[in-house]
This record gives structure tokens, C-alpha cells and sequence, in this order.
């Protein structure tokens, strides 16, 4: 059975170059976040509960990936509604919507991400890093989509922010990736940074993030404008870490500075990474 499994994905590979000429379409996703929250001991578990759902639904959105054989474009739609803060026992906390644009060619191996960091627009341009994916046996439908397991293993680090001593601590994990793809539609794309298997990804799921396919729309009748992003400083993907990662330590030294932590409030949040 296994090998018939792989000898079936060996077959539509081959074919695979004149098969997704025919592809292209519009997916919708719609993401969900485990939240890791921790407070003070004197806070009671009903006000944990509370604030950790009202974050949670806060992570709560809807993307759109367009896609042909060799592009893609995946972006957050658009809300009218205003995000509202997590609040309770005197503590808010507001997630801020993902205003990034990525954009991949799989033919020009190139990928563009636009983004940025305190209202700054950065662009970032690099060559595309495929994830390793291990093809699995297991299959399960989504919608009317049969689709096949993939894992992909990667090591991570974490910044966890904890009020108890006003720091960012950063902690490396092994991150397992499981994601679900479709031969029935025959392209390398998916949704945020994963792509690369022989089939549309409708489902992927790394432990903390669940971004999952909830409609697709093959080639749709208005047609599709995939647009390169065009806006903000232009910047490697290692000179954008860099950058990145020096505004978070300033935005902490600016918290520390700033002495507006309360005894009894102290709250720590995990943002899976």
C-alpha cells in the first residue's frame, strides 16, 4: 500500500509540469493560535480563561492565497472592524492585525514579503527556503479534497515576555509542522511560509498555528491579479532579523525604563514561533 502510495505521488511529479499550467484559483484560510498564558498565582483561573479567550479570538483571521502554476500571493482580508483589547483584572493587550504580503515564483525562485516593523515598510526580497518535507502514507478529507500528510521538523526560537522581570526570554524548540496537501490540484503553493509539496497545502498545523482551507475557487470567472509587492525598504531576509530583532530589544528597554509594571500583575504570553 505504501508503495503504491509513492509510486501514485512519483507519477503526478513527472506530470506535474504540464498538469499545473491548467491550475490556478483563489483559497481562503482562516487561522487559529493556541495561546500559552501565564499570571501572577493571585489571579484566579476564571480571569485566566477569560483573557486567554479574548486572545485567542484576537488571532482569529482570514487569509486569501491566489494562485497560478508559478505564483502566488497571500495577504490577510481586509476588516472593517477594529481590534478590540483583551482586558481583565486591569490587564490590555492588544494583537495587532498581520499586514504582510507575501509573494512567491517558483520559476524566478524568488520570494518578496512585504512588511513592517513600527510602522516602517521593509520589503524584503531573498531566494525561496523549501521547507523538508517527509511524505506520510496517512490521508483525510478536507471539504471534497482527499489530501496527504507531510511532516517537516525545524528548530525554533521563542520570545517569551515575562512581567516578573520585564524581559524578553528566548527558549529554542524543536518544531514539528504537519500539514495536509491535494493532488487534485496540482501546484507547489500554500499558505503563509509553506509551500513545496506536489499539491495545493489546504491544512497546516505546527503546534501553536492552525491555518486551515475553508474555500476554494478555481479559476474564477473576474480572473486574478497577482501583484508583486512593491513598498518599503528593500532588505535581505537576514537584514530584516537583524533589524527586527534590535527594535524589540529598544521597545524593552523603553518598558523597563518606563516602570509601569504592578506588583500583582504579572503576565506572561507566548506567541508560538
Amino acid at each position: 500500500m505504501l508503495l503504491k502510495h509513492f509510486l501514485f505521488i512519483f507519477f503526478m511529479i513527472l506530470s506535474f509540469g504540464s498538469a499545473a499550467q491548467e491550475f490556478n484559483g483563489i483559497a481562503t484560510y482562516k487561522t487559529d493560535r493556541k495561546v500559552d498564558l501565564k499570571m501572577s498565582d493571585d489571579a484566579s483561573d476564571a480571569v485566566k480563561e477569560q483573557l486567554a479567550a479574548q486572545l485567542r479570538k484576537q488571532f482569529q483571521k482570514e487569509y486569501t492565497l491566489t494562485f497560478t502554476a508559478n505564483e502566488s500571493l497571500y495577504k490577510e482580508v481586509e476588516s472593517l472592524e477594529k481590534p478590540q483589547a483583551a482586558s481583565t483584572g486591569g490587564i490590555n493587550i492588544v494583537v495587532r492585525g498581520n499586514t504582510d504580503v507575501l509573494y512567491r515564483n517558483i520559476s524566478e525562485n524568488l520570494y518578496l514579503n512585504a512588511t513592517e516593523i513600527m510602522d516602517k515598510p521593509f520589503l524584503i526580497r531573498d531566494t525561496l527556503q523549501k521547507p523538508q518535507w517527509e511524505l506520510q502514507k496517512e490521508t483525510k478529507n478536507i471539504g471534497e479534497y482527499t489530501c496527504f500528510k507531510a511532516i517537516s521538523s525545524r528548530e525554533v526560537t521563542e520570545q517569551i515576555f515575562d512581567s516578573a522581570t520585564d524581559s524578553l526570554v528566548e527558549v529554542k524548540k524543536n518544531q514539528i509542522t504537519t500539514a495536509w496537501y491535494t493532488l487534485d490540484i496540482p501546484v507547489l503553493h500554500g499558505p503563509d511560509n509553506y509551500w513545496g509539496l506536489p499539491g495545493l497545502i489546504l491544512e497546516v498545523n505546527d503546534g501553536d498555528l492552525t491555518i486551515l482551507c475553508s474555500r476554494i475557487v478555481m479559476n474564477p470567472e473576474k480572473g486574478m491579479d497577482i501583484e508583486r509587492p512593491k513598498a518599503g525598504k528593500e532588505v535581505s531576509q537576514a537584514e530584516y532579523d537583524v533589524i527586527r530583532d534590535k527594535k524589540s530589544k529598544e521597545m524593552m528597554e523603553q518598558f523597563q525604563s518606563s516602570g509601569r509594571r504592578e506588583k500583582g500583575k504579572n503576565v506572561q504570553i507566548r506567541i508560538g514561533g
